[in-house]
């Protein structure tokens, strides 16, 4: 149904506007009822990271053959769904044809990240995130007194425990350039006191004896009932790198039965933490993250044990979950991390991702019981990587994307981190149009990356 406004404009249109180049210049007529609506779309403009006033293009196509009037309203919220403004604008759009509007924001914008949604004669079109100068958001710190005292006596702990760790070759996926191993090795134990806990890994080392720079992949955040299979990296074509692939505790090959692992070691393993993000939810000493953050640095000191990691080039990257790994293990490990590369990285600035993303939010206030919102934050901000990024050296470069239209980790969390990082050389790349997940050359542009801060 057409509004009645939309009838007049075509009633109008169809008595003053010809086909063009049409042989007997007889007017077109079009009944108003058969006017069919303008289509709306938002081509990305400069990446979609703007200064102070945003300039969105919407792409109007028009599909009569007449000359169609657009008009063109463009909402802007925060992405705390704070209304912020209205822009309106009203353009012709030629028959059979299609204009980029630009509508300029009315007003400055204060540096943050916003959602702009546009509806075109009534007719709406998917909103999108945009960032505002993003490397001026300012997301403070907010360690509590004890925090790095908190994690230097878990860092003593762990260097207490004999990780003693028992390397499987895996024939079958070894490859004439690299073996391919079954790694177990003891970790950190639940809390301050108890027994290590043992984590498993995946480790391709070259085998001509020589020393390699080694990448250290995290994993992203786990199911706790999985169905789907944990593949085993094979040793490929080239000698490179070493690499090793983390299973932190109670996740990925801590979390298979052997039917659900293609690795062929006949050994079941069980999640015994549940939704690892609320296992001991609010006590620090024992909570998931402070075990699963000193398994990160774990396995860098048992890469350090290996004859063939060049230990001043170990590297590590992730995405989501993996990315805090990454922070964590640049922030905590006393063996220093050459670069990192977190991407769309979990657990950054909880005060504000709780109220710009459902989840964790849901399950954190569902698991804190007499916490105030308070409380509740303190406790969470000793494993904040915001607070993580703070103690990460200055030597070690950092590579950063964000995905602007994620809502598992929004922009703003993603760049919490990185905005408080004192090191020397750090980059971001904004991927416009991407939501929680990979660019397509990530992997070659991570590795180019570590080979330019290669020492």
């Amino acid at each position: 149904m057409f509004t009645k406004s939309a009838k007049l404009l075509a009633a109008f249109l169809v008595s003053c506007i010809f086909l063009a180049g049409c042989k007997d210049e007889t007017p077109v007529r079009i009944n108003p009822d058969d006017i069919l609506n303008l289509k709306a779309s938002t081509p990305v403009n400069k990446g979609w990271i703007f200064e102070s006033r945003p300039e969105i293009v919407v792409r109007v196509v028009n599909p009569n053959p007449v000359e169609v009037t657009a008009e063109i309203k463009v909402r802007i919220k925060s992405d705390k769904k704070e209304s912020i403004t209205t822009i309106d604008a009203s353009e012709p759009i030629p028959a059979d044809g299609y204009k980029d509007v630009t509508v300029v924001c009315n007003k400055d914008l204060a540096p943050g990240f916003y959602n702009a949604s546009c509806l075109v004669n009534y007719q709406s079109s998917p909103s999108f995130t945009f960032g505002v100068n993003p490397f001026e958001i300012q997301s403070p710190p907010d360690k509590q007194p004890d925090f790095d005292t908190f994690w230097d006596d878990a860092l003593s702990q762990l260097e207490a425990v004999d990780m003693k760790p028992v390397l499987t070759k895996l024939d079958k996926m070894s490859s004439e350039s690299r073996s391919v191993y079954f790694v177990e090795f003891y970790s950190s134990p639940d809390g301050p006191d108890g027994d290590p806990v043992m984590i498993h890994g995946y480790f391709a080392e070259p085998n001509d004896g020589e020393k390699h720079p080694v990448i250290i992949h995290y994993f992203g955040y786990d199911v706790p009932n999985p169905e789907g299979q944990i593949s085993c990296p094979t040793g490929g074509g080239s000698s490179e790198w070493s690499e090793f692939w983390l299973s932190n505790r109670g996740q990925q090959i801590n979390n298979r039965t052997a039917a659900h692992r293609s690795d062929g070691v006949a050994q079941d393993f069980a999640n015994i933490y549940g939704d690892w993000f609320v296992y001991s939810f609010g006590d620090k000493d024992h909570y998931y993250y402070r075990g699963a953050y000193m398994d990160c640095v774990q396995a860098v000191r048992f890469l350090s044990t290996r004859a063939t990691t060049d230990t001043d080039n170990i590297f590590a990257e992730g995405h989501s979950q993996g990315g805090a790994f990454s922070y964590a293990a640049a922030a905590l490990s006393p063996i220093p991390l050459r670069a990192i590369a977190p991407n769309c990285p979990f657990m950054g600035d909880f005060p504000d991702y709780f109220q710009v993303a459902y989840w964790p939010a849901s399950v954190a206030n569902a698991s804190k019981g007499s916490m105030t919102d308070a409380q509740m934050y303190a406790f969470l901000s000793y494993f904040d990587t915001k607070n993580l990024a703070t103690r990460i050296h200055e030597d070690c470069a950092v590579y950063s994307n964000i995905g602007l239209q994620d809502v598992t980790c929004p922009p703003h969390t993603n760049i919490a981190p990185f905005n408080n990082l004192s090191v020397k050389n750090k980059e971001m790349q904004f991927s416009s149009q991407l939501a929680h997940s990979y660019p397509a050359s990530w992997d070659y542009t991570v590795k180019a990356f570590f080979k330019k801060h290669s020492k």
